[in-house]
């Protein structure tokens, strides 16, 4: 039988806490496992993870060469010696992105040369490289996917007619063959939605009966109501979206025909970013052709807790996207007590729910969807705050960490219980 209390290696080939949801999971599932009792070990790629108490960091260093301090950079020829150096620098200055199998080979040398411990059982956070097949031979390998890459590569090519830039794209995405590969090989595969397992098994060939749905969950410390006082309250015309990275998938230019067609009644709305324009994106010339530039407000990074209060001053909160395998703008909303207008690309619909009681869904790509959600939205204050109090009893019934925890937990006693099967059959 497998022991109660686990010893885990979560692997993250980056774990950036600033940007993205990757490194909001490595962080957030890791501290819910030791809070279950388990023993947590993270072994990260640069920008490593900021992680909470009870949880341990091996640093598995890259060249770094997307650090925006030091872009592509050109390192030592002792780095280079390195033959995975090599690799990495070789592949990354002819446009492509080794960095997940790269990280993953690291970590098969590692246990190859014995300074890796022995672990109850792997969990790889989507690198999905070929070293996990070589930790599979001596150790229980279960990765998370958190949707299909293969879905950024489609919308990514379906928004350029550029040659040139199609070309970047199909070395930029190189890497995803192999990871198709490796997953199939995988014993157990977790993903996030029951949108992403089915978008998984058909776009990386993975079956279902290896593949087990374990939710998020939101970061309820943070993402809580604000209190209501008469130095903080909500702005009746103001929406609020994220925009983690500035590509196609995320919607955002539909946003802004949103926001264009709005102003035309509602001259007063305005729309809040968490974040900033991309530096090779053409959203600030958008911005300026629908001439709505001072009506949005991009804030940069900015902390957990600023983003939460910044939810507090919204009365809807927006998430364009094309497609999201789970969708935690959509859930640290809710869990502040916001209405959302999204789009029902991907998970968001089971995210958000589809009965209209904590938001509204919209076709992707449809501008004037959005607009005519948000619309409605605006002229309704009561009809707002029931959606903001529905969608926080959501959250609390089925996205929380500890419940994601425990799941994850069923998860790897699963696949360490089946090779005990194997091993006594094997006898």
């Amino acid at each position: 039988m497998a022991p109660e209390s686990l010893k885990i290696c979560l692997l993250s080939y980056r774990g950036n806490p600033r940007s993205g949801g990757q490194g909001i999971y490595v962080r957030l599932l890791s501290r819910a496992l030791v809070e279950l009792g388990h023993e947590v070990d993270v072994w990260s790629g640069q920008p490593y993870p900021e992680l909470l108490d009870g949880v341990s960091l091996t640093k598995v260093p890259s060249l770094d060469l997307w650090n925006e301090q030091d872009f592509l950079r050109t390192p030592s020829l002792r780095e280079l010696s390195d033959p995975i150096n090599f690799a990495e620098w070789a592949n990354t200055k002819t446009g492509g992105f080794p960095e997940p199998l790269t990280f993953s080979r690291r970590v098969a040398r590692h246990f190859k040369r014995g300074e890796m411990p022995h672990y109850d059982v792997v969990h790889d956070n989507q690198c999905l490289g070929p070293g996990l097949l070589a930790l599979q031979e001596h150790m229980p390998v279960v990765a998370t996917v958190h949707h299909p890459v293969t879905v950024d590569r489609r919308i990514a090519f379906q928004n350029t007619d550029d040659s040139l830039k199609r070309f970047g794209l199909k070395r930029f995405y190189s890497f995803l063959p192999t990871q198709l590969k490796v997953s199939r090989r995988l014993e157990r595969v977790m993903t996030v939605s029951d949108a992403s397992l089915r978008d998984v098994s058909k776009e990386y060939g993975v079956q279902q009966s290896r593949m087990r749905v374990v939710g998020n969950g939101i970061n309820l410390d943070v993402f809580h109501p604000a209190p209501c006082t008469k130095a903080h309250r909500r702005e009746p015309e103001q929406l609020i979206t994220t925009l983690s990275a500035d590509s196609p998938l995320k919607g955002f230019r539909f946003l802004l025909e949103a926001l264009h067609e709005l102003r035309k009644a509602r001259p007063g709305v305005r729309l809040k970013v968490i974040g900033k324009p991309g530096v090779k994106t053409d959203t600030e010339s958008h911005i300026r052709r629908l001439g709505i530039g001072d009506a949005i407000e991009f804030t940069g990074f900015v902390e957990d807790k600023d983003i939460a209060r910044c939810y507090g001053e919204a009365s809807v909160a927006v998430v364009p996207s094309l497609y999201e395998g789970f969708g935690f703008p959509a859930g640290e909303a809710m869990a502040c007590e916001v209405p959302v207008v999204s789009s029902a690309g991907g998970a968001l619909p089971e995210v958000v729910g589809t009965d209209g009681s904590c938001g509204l869904l919209v076709p992707p790509r449809n501008g004037k969807a959005l607009a005519a959600a948000i619309g409605e939205l605006l002229d309704a204050p009561e009809r707002r705050a029931a959606m903001g109090a529905a969608g926080r009893r959501r959250v609390l019934e089925h996205f929380t960490w500890k419940r994601a925890a425990e799941r994850t937990a069923d998860v790897y006693r699963e696949v360490i219980e089946q090779r005990e099967r194997t091993r006594r059959a094997a006898c």
